[in-house]
């Protein structure tokens, strides 16, 4: 494994975290870091396994050991919500709500969740599968990459590569203009999040997380800071041009969905740079390696996949203490404090005794001469 990887996924999902503990509202960009990284890490998977396997090994190995590692753990949530919303639907307790979590399961199931967020019969978020649009992205990527991963000579790969980082704001940008000019009837009334759900929306992300897992990017270390430090400027400045507010703080104003300013073409460009900086600068650079590399922050990304799975479920059941009559200064901390400790326990037990079982098996059918050097 690379160093510091594992402590970008934790990065990731602290960021989503405080996001959905309603904490800090830029969090939302811990999916565009977990974007990023996976078409890092598995463009760098997919051409070792080209330069080894024919197309027959290439194809079983790779999707063999996906399956292994993200079917099992998604299906097994899927069938824990399906039970505990039959039984808070026995206790008559939030009815309507667990059945609108009942009618999306479907969606789910079939990794088309993001679809269904965009289309018209998307009737509001569950809070017990609602991140689940971000999975069926990624796993919409897995399907197509790979191929053309394999069918790209070498001499090509930054073609394609660009190309991706390319298309995404370009169809973005079409998403756009179509809702300000014509009527869609058939997709979901705001436009700001059928942006973002849908597949080709991040194949910038994933394209830069590609392009720097073979090709240098210069003085990227100034970039990283200038950007950085730029962000809540631009940010903040975008914000109050178009809106006359500043917007909440502690989204730096890029508070999501992105809509004002076009920020819905350029503004994920911006945020997706940013994170493929980032991760060059730990993979190139060794930046902040000895922090990322510390075992608690590592093994948070080792789990991290259970995390972010099981949290936002957790997090609203938690928070859910307001019912009893704490007052919002007093449940909002103690909403944040409860959730990270049960999210903790409980991807920390999925991981020893489910998924790591699972993922050991990976090894076992669908070997390859890389696996214990990079694994996604």
């Amino acid at each position: 494994m690379i160093p510091g990887l594992d402590g970008l996924r934790a990065i990731a999902f602290l960021l989503v975290f405080t996001l959905h503990t309603d904490y800090v509202y830029i969090g939302w960009v811990g999916v565009q870091l977990f974007f990023v990284l996976s078409g890092f890490l598995i463009t760098d998977i997919l051409l070792k396994m080209k330069e080894k396997f024919r197309a027959g090994d290439f194809f079983k190995k790779f999707y063999g050991r996906r399956f292994l590692r993200i079917f099992p753990l998604y299906y097994l949530y899927l069938l824990i919500i399906f039970i505990v919303t039959i039984i808070v639907i026995q206790y008559d307790y939030r009815v309507t709500y667990m059945e609108r979590t009942q009618d999306q399961l479907p969606y789910a199931l079939t990794y088309l969740y993001n679809f269904f967020n965009a289309s018209s019969a998307y009737d509001g978020e569950s809070w017990l599968i609602g991140h689940l649009w971000s999975l069926s992205v990624e796993e919409q990527f897995y399907l197509f990459w790979p191929l053309l991963i394999f069918l790209t000579p070498k001499k090509h790969l930054k073609k394609l590569f660009i190309a991706a980082i390319v298309v995404g704001p370009l169809f973005r940008a079409g998403i756009s203009f179509l809702y300000k000019y014509y009527d869609v009837p058939f997709m979901y009334e705001d436009f700001s999040v059928v942006t973002y759900v849908l597949p080709f929306s991040h194949l910038d992300a994933f394209g830069l997380g590609a392009f720097i897992s073979r090709f240098e990017i210069p003085k990227a270390r100034w970039q990283f800071f200038a950007l950085l430090l730029l962000l809540p400027v631009i940010g903040f400045a975008t914000t109050y041009w178009s809106t006359g507010q500043w917007g909440d703080t502690t989204a730096l104003g890029f508070r999501y969905p992105l809509e004002k300013d076009m920020k819905q073409v350029w503004g994920y460009v911006y945020l997706n740079y940013v994170c493929a900086l980032f991760i060059y600068l730990v993979v190139k650079e060794k930046f902040l390696v000895g922090f990322l590399d510390r075992p608690f922050i590592s093994y948070l990304g080792k789990i991290s996949y259970g995390l972010y799975v099981y949290h936002f479920a957790i997090v609203w059941f938690v928070a859910r203490i307001r019912d009893l009559g704490i007052p919002v200064p007093i449940a909002k901390p103690l909403t944040l404090v409860i959730s990270a400790i049960l999210v903790y326990f409980v991807a920390s037990l999925s991981y020893k005794y489910f998924e790591k079982p699972i993922l050991d098996l990976k090894d076992k059918y669908f070997q390859t001469s890389d696996d214990k050097k990079a694994t996604g």
